[in-house]
Formats: structure tokens, sequence, C-alpha cells
């Protein structure tokens, strides 16, 4: 028999094609994550009319529309911890169940600080939904396509702003009434949380992980066999295994700079997308004083099919062929240009086209850019046993400065008028540009080079024996000038 050692399985991840194993787990992470998104961002419009049958004050919106923002900054950062301790798979699945009891709470609440606290846990579901699914897919992943295929668990967020709209469209244009269309809206975000508890509970734990973290050779050979369709079998006596605690984590240089990059740069642009995004139908209204709810409505869902999809899109084929970092310096130095645009240039913001065409602009670089971005490199800069724990900081503290920009949006306005709250945003996107200087490139380079680093401890690799091997490897790699296949 042929001997390998564990580091040539992590090889054989690496350079894999592309097989319907990847696109299983993109659908899977995907359902997720588009729950997420349907969850955060329907809330934009079932306040409209939840404000109207309650009539809350400018304060209980404001809670209201951040809460589950808020909750997600705790979700990102205790289950983020919980995948680096117990396990991506253990968290995978409890996080969508959390997901399914706050959606159908939020939908059945009589009062509104019911309402308040099913948000909440919804939104800490979401939050700990957030690091599981891009590490997960992150490892999961080959070196070549894994911007792709994590940007793509990302994109499904596009789905989540679309059909949210267009479910509040189909409701009221069916004459149902506020109190029904709202508790629907609410309450259908936990359909597919449901599917995924049951699809996440079949999806395999993170062969890197198993090998690296857990010490678990057979059971990493079992998953690897399941990864290369059956390539790479056998029994492994393989020891790879890494170590690194939460406080050396959290003192070492290097990884408090990368933590200042990742954090950093996903507060500021959280802070500008989710008080805009949300904020969408009221900014409409302050355009076009005249709209209607339905109008301010489809306006939203016009903006986010034309500008926002195609930046999706543009992400997912050219994330990996740009550069990580590139993209995001791009978006960001784009976003700061509209921003301050709309702040300065007279008329932009009381004439419906102009405004929407330089907003859709801002919109599309934001997608194509550092809205993709600061959910991939979280998953990609930090060592396997604090990744999880890394992306759930950064995803947390991103959250909270979404919370920051839903809460304060309405704030600002009234004092600084749109013009200046956008002024500000600009001001906001030039320091994400600034922060993303010090993040590495990740793009086209392993998990594990990426990770290496001081307070990195790598234990004996002991060589492996009864595994088919080289031939493996050798199939599973691409020969050369041949192309991946997606349906391999």
């Amino acid at each position: 028999m042929t001997e390998t050692r564990s580091a040539d399985l992590l090889a054989v991840m690496d350079e894999a094609r592309l097989s319907r194993f990847h696109l299983r787990a993109v659908v899977v992470s995907g359902m997720g994550f588009f729950t997420d998104a349907y969850d955060l961002f329907v809330i934009g419009i079932a306040a409209t009319l939840i404000k109207q049958e309650w009539h809350l004050s400018s304060s209980r919106l404001a809670l209201l529309n951040s809460t589950m923002l808020g909750a997600a900054f705790l979700g990102a950062l205790v289950f983020g911890r919980f995948a680096d301790l117990f396990g991506r798979k253990r968290v995978y699945w409890i996080v969508a169940a959390i997901m399914v009891v706050g959606a159908l709470g939020s939908a059945l609440s009589p009062s509104y600080w019911v309402l308040i606290a099913f948000r909440f846990l919804l939104g800490f579901g979401v939050g700990g939904d957030y690091p599981v699914s891009a590490v997960l897919m992150s490892e999961y992943a080959n070196r070549k396509d894994r911007g792709k295929l994590v940007g793509m668990v990302f994109s499904t967020q596009a789905l989540g702003l679309i059909v949210g709209p267009l479910i509040a469209l189909a409701l009221l244009g069916a004459g149902s009434g506020s109190d029904v269309a709202w508790r629907t809206m609410l309450g259908l975000g936990a359909l597919p949380a449901a599917a995924v508890v049951y699809l996440r509970s079949r999806m395999p734990e993170s062969p890197r992980y198993q090998i690296q973290v857990q010490g678990r050779r057979n059971e990493t050979l079992s998953e690897i066999s399941a990864f290369s369709g059956g390539a790479v079998n056998g029994r492994s006596t393989a020891r790879l295994r890494h170590t690194m605690g939460l406080r050396s984590f959290l003192t070492n240089r290097r990884y408090l700079v990368l933590l200042a990059g990742t954090a950093g740069t996903w507060f500021l642009l959280d802070y500008a997308y989710y008080g805009n995004t949300i904020s969408t139908p009221e900014i409409i209204k302050l355009i076009s004083p005249g709209s209607s709810t339905m109008t301010a409505i489809a306006i939203q869902l016009a903006i986010f099919v034309v500008a926002a999809v195609p930046g999706y899109l543009c992400g997912i084929l050219w994330l990996d062929r740009i550069g990580h970092r590139r993209l995001q310096l791009t978006g960001f130095a784009v976003m700061a240009l509209c921003f301050a645009a709309i702040g300065l240039v007279p008329g932009l913001t009381t004439v419906v086209v102009p405004f929407l065409l330089v907003y859709g602009v801002s919109y599309f670089f934001t997608e194509f850019g550092p809205n993709m971005t600061t959910f991939v490199m979280p998953s990609e800069v930090y060592p396997v046993t604090m990744r999880a724990t890394g992306h759930g900081i950064s995803a947390g503290i991103g959250k909270f400065g979404a919370f920051i920009g839903v809460f304060l949006f309405p704030v600002l306005q009234s004092s600084l008028g749109l013009r200046g709250t956008l002024m500000l945003t600009a001001a906001v996107s030039v320091l994400g540009f600034l922060l993303t200087l010090v993040l590495p490139e990740p793009s086209g380079r392993s998990l594990e080079e990426l990770a290496s680093g001081p307070g990195f401890v790598q234990a004996q690799d002991v060589q492996a024996q009864d595994v088919q091997a080289q031939d493996a490897l050798a199939d599973l790699a691409p020969a050369p000038g041949e192309t991946s296949n997606p349906a391999a």
C-alpha cells in the first residue's frame, strides 16, 4: 500500500475539482443564509405596517428594526466560539432550529414587547449562522474556487432581499390586512429554516477541523471519501493537530491586526449598508413624499433587482480573479464617491430618477465588493482552531455596526437631513477603504498557508497507512491545461 500524510489529505481538498459535493454544500449553507437575509431585511417592510397598526413612536420603530441586529452581535460571538470548541456541524443545525422558533414566535406575537423578544431570539440564531456557514464552506472548498464558493453562499442574500418585497406586494395586492400581511411575512421565515435543520444534520463535519483539531483520523478519511466521490478511502493513522487558545489569540499582535481589518471593515460596511437598506422605504418617502407604501416597496424591489443582484453575480464570477482584498478596496472607494455625490450635488435628494441612479451604482459596488468580501475573508485568514471564533468576532462587530446604523438613521436624518446622513456614510466608506489595507490577499492561497504564523503550533505529523493515496491525488487534481468541471 502507498503511504501519505495528513498534509497530503489537506492537499487533496485544496486541489480537488469542483464537484457535486461542493454544490450541495453551497445549497445547504445558502438556504440558511437566504433565511438569515430574509429575516433581517423583511422587518424594514413589516415595520411600516406594524407602525400603522400599533401606532409605534419613532424610538420604538427604531428598536424594532434594530433588535435582531443587536442579538446577531451576541449570537455570532457565542456560536463562533462554540463552533471552534465543539465542532462546526453541531452548531450548524442548532442555529437553524433557533431561527425556526424565532420566526414563528415573531409571527404570533400578541404585543410589541413579545415581538421584540422573539426578534431577539431570531437574531441570536442568525448571528450564529454567519460564522459557521462561512467557515464550513471555506473548509470544504478547494484553494482555487474558495472565494467563489463562499461567495455563492453569501449571494443567496440577494434572494432574501427580493423575496421579502415580492411577498409583501403579493399580500397587499391581494387585499390582505396589515395584521395578516406582516405576520405572514415574518412567519414564512420559519419554512426554509425548518428544511435547513434536516439538511444540515446530514452534512459531514469539516474534514480540516477533524484532522487539525479533533485528531479523528478514521472519521476524516470517511468524510474525505464522501468529499472525493470515493477516490480516497481506507484507514489512516495520521495525526496533524494545531492548538491555540482564546487568550493567545486575543493577545497575539498579528491576529489583533487581522481582527482590526476583518471586524473593523465589516462594522463600517454594515453601518452603511443596513442603515440604508432597512431604511430604504423611508428614504424613498423622503425623496418622493407622495409615494404609497406599495410604490415604495416596488421601488425598493427594483433597486435590488437592477443593482444588487448583478453585483452579487459579478462578485461570484470575478472574486477569485480580481482578488478578495482588491475587490473590497474598489467597492469601498465607489461607495464613498456615490454617497458623497448624493450629499454634495444639489437636487439629487429631491428628484427620484437621478437619486436612484447614483444610489443604484452604490448598491452594485457594495454587493460587488465589501458586502461579499467582508463575509468571505474572515473565513480564510485565521488558524483552524480560531477560524470560527475570528469570523464570529468579525460578524458580531459587523452586526453591531448594523445595529447602530439602523438605530441612528432616523435620528441622524432628523438632525442632519438626508444629505448630511449620506455624507457621513461616505466618510465611513473611506475609513473602510483604509482599514482594508491591513489585510493580506487570500485569493489563490491555501487556508494552511494563510493561517501559519506566530502562536500557531503544529503537532508532529505521523505518516498514515492503508490509504489509496498517490493515484487518488492524481485523479483528484486537474491535469495540466484542464479546467474544473462543476458537474464532475
